[in-house]
């Protein structure tokens, strides 16, 4: 089986232009590769928080990469400059809120300022777009809390079947699927 491709995108001012090293990218990797049973490979990308650039790289990433999955991490808050959701939702033909509401829920666990997180999730053609937060600690508090749910929705989408490691991460489907 070929590796499936993963986009992996870090949306960030400073660390597009090198003032600090990226820790959410090397965080989603991480993340995958304890979740991930099947073979996999990252299609990185580190973007400012520019909407064009961040929706350039999440087309590009669907499109021609042919990415199953697309994580981003940072750019979901409140801040001015937080436009990673808005971008997602331009470049997405349907969204799906569960993805958020669940996320927001696990991390609620973790910290009050949960409620403040705007990611999203949504679908491109044969690829599910997931937001995350720019914490790496959160990252894995988000991917554990969608993950089982995650390879049946690239099922669904016609991607790739995803196999997880069921010591880590049980991925549901239906009987039959």
């Amino acid at each position: 089986m070929d590796a499936v491709p993963i986009g992996v995108v870090t949306v960030s001012d400073r660390a597009s232009r090198g003032i600090y090293e990226d820790r959410g990218g090397p965080a989603i990797e991480a993340a995958l590769a304890r979740i991930l049973a099947s073979p996999w490979r990252a299609v990185r990308r580190l973007v400012p928080d520019e909407r064009p650039e961040i929706e350039a790289a999440l087309r590009e990433l669907a499109d021609a990469e042919g990415c199953a999955l697309v994580v981003t991490t940072g750019g979901t808050g409140p801040a001015p400059r937080d436009v990673t959701p808005e971008a997602t939702e331009a470049v997405c033909e349907r969204m799906l809120p569960g993805f958020g509401e669940q996320m927001r829920a696990a991390s609620l666990r973790v910290v009050p300022t949960a409620i403040l997180s705007r990611q999203v999730a949504g679908t491109r053609g044969r690829s599910l777009i997931l937001n995350l937060p720019g914490k790496p600690s959160a990252i894995d508090d988000c991917l554990d809390a969608v993950f089982p749910a995650i390879p049946y929705c690239i099922d669904l989408i016609g991607g790739p079947r995803l196999e997880t490691d069921p010591a880590v991460c049980v991925a549901f489907r239906p009987k039959g699927a």
